[in-house]
């Protein structure tokens, strides 16, 4: 019924954790045989392997996975690909999944079978203190493209899937470095509405140095990058008008930035992307 899919690189620390958040949950100790979880392995150097074999070991449902690193898009389209289950769940293997998330997101999803997913409130630690979320990254329910555009409001770790969903739609863009989980959101935004439980179901971790959004400066290059995609679908002209202006206002910072940096190279290609995508 259910595949849960971590995705871990050097993460041996959070992996234990994130792993018993997984075998906690009600449904999956009432329903010994309907779910399975998938540990896979992108390529760690520390005690991921040692850590992901010995819960193999114990338990038949559990099963490790390794690969050579290739990035956080091809693992999970790789566990996503193993995976058996007709409803998909992916944790970060940073967060934690509270006792009841599978089973309050699958009596949804059984409940409204039009429903493709959902996704659930969070709980916000950072550097080991709970924090509260910015009013940006309030989440919503219906077709809320213009919501989704200016950042990411799929929260993977929080999200329910049906097998489906990928189906028709795609997997993860193996060609993004960062901001996988943005154009998921914005193609699923563009074709369906969005299903968001108020109820705070997972423990979303945060402040270490290893996070992609740290890594990386100007994130919104590549979210350029999923919004030119995303025009050359073919989409309605309310959207194509939408996500034009979020090009605008995301070439205009980025320009700003590279420039302030001395990349002038960088910062004259957006600025002849605000030209391209200028509106009439």
């Amino acid at each position: 019924m259910v595949s849960a899919i971590i995705v871990t690189y050097n993460r041996a620390t959070f992996l234990k954790e994130a792993i018993d958040s997984v075998l906690a949950q009600t449904y999956f100790q009432k329903n010994h045989d309907d779910w399975e979880l998938l540990i896979i392995d992108d390529g760690s150097t520390d005690g991921t392997r040692k850590l992901g074999s010995s819960y193999c070991h114990q338990y038949k449902n559990i099963s490790y996975h390794y690969s050579e690193h290739r990035g956080v898009s091809q693992a999970r389209n790789f566990g996503l690909n193993l995976s058996r289950g007709e409803f998909i769940g992916f944790l970060d293997s940073d967060d934690l999944w509270l006792k009841d998330k599978v089973q309050v997101q699958l009596s949804y999803l059984k409940a409204f079978p039009e429903a493709l997913f959902c996704l659930t409130e969070e709980i916000w630690i950072r550097n080991g203190c709970r924090v509260n979320q910015a009013k940006k990254h309030q989440k919503y329910s219906g077709f809320i493209l213009d919501k989704v555009l200016p950042l990411c409001l799929l929260s993977l770790s929080s999200a329910m899937f049906r097998r489906r969903l990928f189906e028709e739609i795609g997997q993860f863009d193996e060609s993004l470095p960062v901001g996988e989980d943005y154009d998921l959101g914005i193609r699923i935004a563009l074709r369906y509405p969005y299903h968001f439980l108020p109820s705070p179901l997972i423990i979303k971790r945060g402040g270490h140095r290893d996070q992609l959004s740290r890594r990386y400066w100007g994130i919104d290059q590549w979210r350029v990058k999923v919004l030119e995609k995303a025009l050359e679908t073919g989409v309605s002209p309310e959207n194509e008008l939408l996500i034009k202006k979020e090009i605008q206002k995301k070439c205009s910072v980025l320009v700003s930035g590279f420039l302030k940096r001395g990349k002038i190279e960088e910062g004259e290609y957006f600025r002849i992307l605000m030209d391209k995508y200028k509106i009439d």
